[in-house]
């Protein structure tokens, strides 16, 4: 199993009106083969202060086990060398087979601890499975990663691929609720 880049994104939600649509889109995704959601955690933070938390992944159970072996042989080839890189793997894959979330409780903690009322929040962990193909073709053409990162559309309107009136319209966007809400 190849596996494509890695991102955590942890969204915020200012009185929330989830509607499905989230879940919706990432299954979308994950059906066209461009990401799949590793772990999800959503923590909703009511008026009162009740804590409602739902967790969700798109990976097989194939899917789980490999990732889960893949993950740990890493792990392990940088605490062990090699017979670590093997113990490792082992270990992953088993956890993968459970299940066992990567989001851990103190994470959980943390998020909720945090979490004002009245609102939510979410850390998904993605992986970027569009690019393993990407990836493997700049590895057999000599290429290798010097940097990565995501591009503010401040730094677009001044190379001319974006008007600063599409910036504040987006910047605005993301830092309201949305209408209705």
């Amino acid at each position: 199993m190849a596996i494509g880049p890695v991102q955590l994104i942890v969204l915020g939600f200012q009185e929330p009106d989830f509607r499905g649509e989230i879940a919706a889109e990432l299954e979308r995704l994950r059906a066209n083969d461009t990401v799949k959601v590793i772990d999800a955690l959503a923590v909703y933070k009511d008026a009162a202060g009740e804590v409602d938390v739902q967790r969700l992944s798109n990976l097989t159970d194939d899917e789980a086990v490999e990732f889960g072996s893949v993950v740990g042989a890493l792990v392990g080839l940088g605490a062990g060398g090699e017979q670590g890189f093997e113990e490792g793997a082992e270990a992953g894959a088993a956890l993968g087979a459970e299940r066992v979330p990567f989001f851990d409780e103190a994470e959980l903690g943390d998020v909720i601890g945090d979490l004002p009322r009245d609102s939510a929040a979410a850390l998904i962990l993605l992986e970027h499975h569009w690019a393993v193909a990407l990836r493997d073709a700049v590895y057999r053409a000599g290429g290798y990663r010097i940097s990565e990162g995501f591009i503010s559309p401040f730094d677009l309107v001044a190379v001319g691929l974006a008007t600063s009136e599409e910036v504040r319209e987006l910047a605005e966007q993301e830092s309201r609720p949305a209408a209705g809400a």
